[in-house]
């Protein structure tokens, strides 16, 4: 089980529906409608969602989604 299934255990009804939203327009590569940021350091961005974190790398102009976490202090921590 990946980090994501787990998320979606744990959040509530409404909070899977904006989850799974977002993960489907970055496969789709829609990121216009978001504000991502470039993390400081490596070839990693994040952009945020409500109390989601997505942190993501580009691979052949393709989104790989890294993780997916609860908006906390260590959010970002090991990228």
């Amino acid at each position: 089980m990946n980090d994501v299934e787990k998320l979606l255990r744990r959040v509530s009804p409404h909070d899977k529906i904006i989850l799974l939203e977002t993960l489907r327009a970055l496969e789709r590569g829609e990121t216009g409608k978001f504000r991502i940021e470039k993390l400081s350091g490596n070839d990693f961005y994040k952009m945020r969602k409500g109390n989601f974190r997505f942190v993501f790398h580009y691979e052949n102009e393709a989104i790989v989604v890294d993780t997916v976490r609860l908006r906390n202090e260590k959010t970002y921590r090991g990228f």
